[in-house]
């Protein structure tokens, strides 16, 4: 049988306060959350706006290699 919602409160509100809070994150993740279309949407939406910019000379290609050997330096 299923929980009432008054008794599923009963339940969470009796777990640890560190226990409450990753269980609050993930419900506020689960609404936040665009679904994995819309993901795949949003995503599709970027590559085209940054293969744009790239045509339109706002952005350049860099290649792998030179960002690499550029992160390296950074953080050595």
């Amino acid at each position: 049988m299923a929980m009432t919602m008054q008794q599923l409160e009963v339940e969470l509100f009796g777990l640890d306060i560190q226990s409450r809070a990753k269980l609050a994150e993930k419900l506020i993740l689960s609404i936040d959350a665009p679904s994995e279309e819309e993901n795949l949407q949003l995503w599709v939406a970027e590559a085209e706006r940054r293969l744009a910019d790239i045509r339109a000379g706002k952005a350049r290609e860099i290649p792998a290699k030179e960002v690499f050997q550029s992160i390296r330096s950074a953080i050595s």
